[in-house]
């Protein structure tokens, strides 16, 4: 059983003190290795960080644009609202899409004497190195700019600690967050909990991109620079909008807004260090036994959970029974589903919702507000809920591990392992699409549009069943060995997020067809719809399955040592 970090045990030789500087040599050395031998993964991680010094330059010259304008009417709007995106979207894309960097396993450390205070610190540490943190250092400099040209060298000097700080809160955030939920997700009990934690995360983006909208078009920029200015006094707010402070004259907010900086920062590193202790020392039971079900059907139909009890007792059940307990079991898997479900309720709710006029002058509320979405905006919605729900499987196999040996050694055909693992993952991802269907539909007060929004869904998500099937054979990553669902192996972040991108767009160039039979075949297309979407989908997974079977068939060896964890 592992010590608890804060154990102290007399070392054999002498002692040395760790620091962070080896936390941080350390993860370089493991970067080292896990890229050597794979060009392609190399690839992936320099285009990655072309695309990220990309975006980076394109926020630099956003945050500079009042210091090169030499206008600073709007600089604590820029500096308050564009720093406080950047915070929330370290809280929340590493739970949706990204993952975070686990190169350096907190679990490997649970057996060190090391207290809990270095272990911290130096896992910190070596979190900052990292494509991300470089990518925002450079955006962030923009506020440099914009403080010295408005202040002078002094203000330039207060904006390098307030975004100094600021990347550290970021990065304390991403740490503290995802290693939280990874301790809920653990504990079965307290799932429901973490799910509706996250479905209120998700949905607060919501009411924000109201919100904006709703303030650009009344473009009231006087209520935007007050909201801004009491953003600034927030931890979201405060480190990037010192400099400005100090240019416009206000120099006691500089320190002040600091201290809330460093205050936050040291409550997540707390939070984080609790989270993290948890982690590493392993989680007790946390409840009763399951009772066991009766021995009708003995042993073989336990070993079928209830939604697979329909399957038959064969090689092709076995997989469907085994995939679809992972599935409800296993917390990284369910990170996965907790994203779909959150996300595939909102986004197709906020493309029709806000495409319409908020300011109905017949008083008719809601209904006016959305009455202009029609079935093409509908498809287009339910295009990307499609596209977002299969695109988990683009790393199937990499969820596996090194566990897919068993597969590999009973020999079992790509074909009917595709097909086990498109239909385990189906039985709890279709049940989510009829709810955002029916949903939708009820906001939209369209019932007779439900036939098209199922219809889009199956389309699409049939089309990315097959696509993502090719990208999990020839493009699979392994994934780290950690309790925590939302970690990524160095450079893994980057792949996930191409491979996901590329999944998508090519998604959704099949799914194009249903958008221009929307377009073009007007009322008699929601009545053909569902059986034609249906008919598509299935038809599309059933081919994909077929010829990427083929291609399992001739790769499981290779594909087994991608997807095996280095240590």
């Amino acid at each position: 059983m592992a010590l608890p970090v804060n154990v102290a045990a007399a070392p054999a030789g002498p002692a040395r003190t760790v620091s962070a500087r080896h936390f941080v040599r350390l993860k370089l050395r493991v970067m080292g290795n896990n890229f050597r031998g794979q060009g392609w993964r190399v690839a992936l991680f320099i285009g990655g960080a072309l695309v990220g010094l990309w975006f980076a330059a394109s926020g630099f010259f956003l945050f500079a644009a009042p210091g090169l304008a030499d206008n600073g009417r709007y600089a604590v709007l820029i500096a308050a609202a564009g720093g406080g995106l950047l915070v929330l979207g370290w809280l929340l894309l590493p739970l949706v899409f990204f993952g975070v960097d686990e190169t350096l396993d907190p679990a490997r450390f649970a057996l060190l004497p090391l207290p809990r205070r270095t272990l911290v610190i130096g896992l910190f540490a070596a979190a900052l190195v990292s494509v991300p943190v470089l990518a925002m250092s450079v955006a962030v400099l923009g506020l440099v700019l914009t403080a010295w040209a408005l202040g002078g060298w002094s203000a330039g000097l207060v904006a390098v600690v307030g975004v100094l700080a600021g990347l550290l809160l970021c990065v304390a955030a991403s740490r503290a967050v995802t290693s939280a939920f990874a301790s809920m997700l653990r504990s079965r009990r307290v799932r429901d909990l973490a799910a509706v934690l996250l479905a209120v995360a998700a949905a607060l983006l919501g009411p924000l991109q109201i919100v904006g909208l709703a303030a650009l078009r009344e473009t009231d920029w006087t209520r935007l620079t007050g909201a801004a200015t009491v953003l600034g006094w927030t931890p979201f707010g405060a480190p990037w909008t010192v400099g400005i402070d100090v240019a416009q004259g206000r120099v006691w907010a500089a320190p002040l807004k600091l201290l809330i900086t460093v205050a936050a920062i040291v409550a997540l590193l707390a939070w984080w260090s609790r989270s993290l202790e948890s982690a590493m020392v392993g989680t007790a039971s946390t409840g009763k036994a399951p009772a066991q079900r009766g021995a009708t059907g003995g042993a073989v139909a336990q070993l079928f959970p209830r939604a697979a009890g329909w399957v038959r007792r064969d090689r092709f059940g076995a997989l469907v029974a085994r995939e679809a307990r992972y599935w409800w079991r296993d917390a990284r898997r369910r990170a996965n589903l907790i994203t779909i479900a959150v996300v595939g309720i909102f986004v197709p709710v906020l493309i029709n919702v806000t495409g319409g006029d908020f300011a109905a002058e017949d008083g008719a509320g809601f209904t006016a507000a959305v009455g202009d979405s029609s079935p093409v905006v509908v498809t287009v919605s339910m295009l990307f809920v499609g596209v977002l729900a299969s695109v988990t499987l683009a790393n199937q196999f990499g969820f596996d591990g090194n566990a897919y040996a068993a597969n590999v050694v009973a020999g079992v055909p790509g074909r009917v392992e595709l097909r086990a693992r498109m239909t385990a993952f189906s039985l709890y991802v279709l049940p989510m699409l009829a709810v955002v269907a029916v949903v939708l539909s009820a906001l939209l007060g369209r019932p007779g549009w439900i036939g098209l929004m199922l219809g889009s869904l199956a389309a699409t998500y049939g089309a990315g069943l097959a696509v993502n099937s090719f990208v999990s054979v020839l493009a699979a990553y392994s994934l780290p060995e950690t309790s925590n669902p939302f970690a990524m192996n160095s450079g893994a972040g980057v792949a996930k997020g191409l491979l996901t991108l590329l999944s998508m767009i090519i998604t959704t160039v099949i799914g194009v067809p249903m958008v221009v039979a929307a377009a073009l075949l007007g009322n008699a297309w929601l009545w053909l719809a569902l059986p034609v979407g249906a008919a598509y989908g299935l038809g599309a997974a059933l081919l994909g399955a077929y010829l990427a079977g083929d291609v399992l068939d001739r790769r499981q060896p290779e594909l087994l040592a991608t997807v095996t964890p280095r240590r």
